[in-house]
């Protein structure tokens, strides 16, 4: 069961930039981003609400750090990143968005050492480290280095969005495990309503109200506010409770690795090698940091 539910997590998380680039034929970026999340704000909001769970109170100190941990959740997690991808995506594919999300846990290496009490970069910690950046260059300088083709600032700009959304993807995780003990639902949810109120100005003001769209468009929104934001929320919760963080982990080996295959198979999307070899480094580089190194004592 624990297996099954981290395989459909790779899945929807992987199958979000499908959704993306759909929704991207009716939207502005900011505007994908913004009903993404006001959407699964209700939903989980909802949901919260229905199993007894609610927002976190706001009556003590600590109460007030948890909501202060959600806004920073809900700027790194939900605001910054989604409005970045969505950005990027209309210049990169979504196979290259999706490797890029490889890094997450490669940045999250460093952002450890200095800020989580008690995690510490080691010789194994600090080689995956190196060798997946090594990937994170190989993915963005590809092109040019293997096909001779001229690197656009456009293009540039557009990856560079991607690798961003991944760091901020890594400053969310340092701020969730920072904060206080609270329920996960309650927090995604607070996150995401936080988030929300962050993106509706800013993609009225950057984009308007959108007038009209089409069908396609409408249905990546509901699928991407749906499924990788609101369902996976709550799938993520159960295996947290069920099997732990270190196993819920693994899901970071499967997300790119769908994210490629769909937007291969479905966008008919070109599938350079490069990426292919970078995404490789990348999890040889997460998988070294991950290893625990074995000392004997003599």
């Amino acid at each position: 069961m624990d297996w099954t539910i981290l395989t459909v997590l790779g899945f929807v998380w992987g199958g979000s930039f499908l959704g993306v680039e759909l929704s991207l034929t009716g939207f502005g970026p900011i505007t994908v981003a913004a009903g993404r999340v006001t959407i699964a704000a209700v939903i989980l909001l909802i949901y919260a609400y229905a199993f007894g769970d609610g927002l976190p109170r706001l009556t003590s100190p600590q109460d007030r750090r948890i909501w202060l941990h959600c806004f920073g959740m809900a700027l790194f997690t939900n605001a910054l990143p989604f409005g970045l991808l969505s950005w990027g995506q209309l210049t990169v594919t979504s196979g290259f968005a999706g490797v890029s999300m490889a890094v997450v846990p490669l940045f999250v290496l460093p952002l450890s050492h200095f800020l989580v009490p008690g995690e510490h970069l080691n010789r194994l910690k600090i080689a995956g480290f190196l060798f997946g950046f090594g990937g994170v260059v190989l993915l963005i300088g590809g092109d040019t280095i293997f096909d001779g083709q001229p690197q656009t600032m456009l293009l540039l700009l557009a990856q560079m969005a991607c690798v961003t959304a991944s760091c901020c993807y890594a400053i969310g995780t340092i701020i969730t495990r920072l904060c206080p003990p609270v329920s996960t639902v309650s927090y995604a949810a607070c996150g995401l309503m936080l988030g929300s109120m962050m993106l509706i100005p800013v993609a009225i003001w950057a984009e308007g109200i959108p007038q009209s769209a089409n069908s396609l468009a409408i249905a990546g929104v509901g699928y991407l506010a749906l499924f990788p934001t609101a369902v996976a929320t709550i799938l993520l919760t159960i295996l947290v409770r069920r099997a732990g963080p270190p196993f819920l982990s693994l899901v970071n080996y499967q997300v790119p690795v769908w994210a490629v295959l769909i937007g291969a198979i479905v966008l008919d999307e070109a599938l350079p090698g490069h990426f292919l070899v970078a995404l490789g480094i990348i999890l040889v580089g997460l998988f070294i940091s991950q290893s625990r190194s074995v000392t004997r004592s003599a």
